[in-house]
């Protein structure tokens, strides 16, 4: 399940994505960089379900 992260600017005006946890207390924050490339190197699960597929269907 996707995690919900909210936005917020530094004080040097970075943009940053925050992850709070079930009692509302800062999980994990991350400038939008970061993040955004992990959130391109991730596959979905229909991605990689495909990928194996392929990979299967070659051998």
């Amino acid at each position: 399940m996707p995690v919900k992260r909210t936005t917020h600017r530094s004080s040097k005006g970075t943009k940053l994505y925050a992850v709070r946890d079930s009692k509302g207390r800062f999980k994990d924050i991350q400038t939008y960089k970061r993040a955004h490339a992990m959130d391109i190197k991730r596959a979905s699960k229909p991605e990689a379900a495909a990928k194996a597929k392929k990979i299967k269907k070659g051998k």
